[in-house]
């Protein structure tokens, strides 16, 4: 009888720190080494160990765990960590990553209100990938939406597709708040999509980030196609766990998202073997 042939990509599943929250980076380490994750992408943000490169080296190496990417602080809420100025911010993101022998800096599209990053924004961040080794995967968003009113809140646009970047991310939450058909912006990523952010999402006008399969966004499709085309970039678990009522309820819903991932990755390609 014929017996199904299974590709496992080389992808790693990495955790993002973001996804302990409110819990410490320093605690995400701690989860990822013992959930066995491949790695960390570090969320850089208010917590100052996420913005301490020493700090983050002494943690992959006490827990054995590396760090495959860094995330720029991109949010409202980190507008003033490591500069007010976000070229400054990209150029310490890359530095991080370079220190740390990560391989990718995640970063979103400006907001409209930077105007002069967001006009400037598409030709310096080819610029910076031409001075290193590291990827910047441009991250796609979505609009802002209140009611029945939405802002475009990013600039040039919330779809990365749009214009013309050497990699990009994919957000499956953020195509659930765009309301996008995330198999068709992957499409047009092309050999571009470089890294994943991987959750779910219900379409609501909130980013959720929910556990992969909790929502209706094709997670498992996706990441079956990544294993069919052999992926070489990073799938990272960038999930909500906010509401969890306990640090072991947290603990069950990264490992539910590692297990997910994982089982889908290993694609069936059908063919024979004699």
């Amino acid at each position: 009888m014929a017996e199904p042939v299974v590709r496992i990509p080389d992808a790693k599943v990495a955790l993002s720190t973001a996804s302990v929250y409110p819990e410490s980076t320093a605690t995400a380490f701690e989860i990822a080494a013992r959930l066995g994750y491949d790695g960390v992408e570090v969320m850089v943000w208010t917590d100052p160990v996420s913005q301490d490169i020493e700090a983050l080296r002494r943690l992959s190496d006490y827990h054995g765990v590396p760090i495959l990417a860094v995330h720029a602080p991109c949010l409202l809420i980190t507008q003033r960590v490591w500069s007010t100025d976000p070229w400054t911010k990209l150029q310490r993101a890359r530095a991080a990553a370079e220190k740390l022998g990560a391989s990718t800096v995640v970063v979103h599209p400006p907001f409209r209100w930077q105007r002069q990053y967001a006009r400037d924004f598409v030709s310096g961040i080819w610029r910076m990938a031409d001075e290193t080794d590291i990827r910047f995967g441009v991250e796609n968003m979505y609009p802002w939406r209140y009611k029945d009113r939405e802002m475009l809140a990013y600039a040039p646009d919330w779809d990365v597709t749009k214009d013309d970047y050497r990699h990009f991310t994919i957000d499956l939450s953020h195509t659930a708040t765009s309301r996008s058909d995330a198999m068709a912006m992957i499409d047009r990523m092309g050999d571009r999509l470089g890294h994943v952010h991987l959750a779910d999402g219900m379409g609501s006008g909130k980013d959720e980030h929910l556990v992969p399969g909790r929502g209706n966004q094709p997670c498992a499709e996706l990441l079956e196609r990544l294993a069919r085309g052999g992926f070489d970039g990073h799938v990272v678990i960038e999930v909500n766990t906010r509401r969890a009522m306990s640090s072991a309820e947290r603990e069950a819903d990264l490992a539910e998202a590692l297990a997910f991932t994982r089982l889908h990755l290993a694609s069936s390609l059908g063919a024979s073997r004699p």
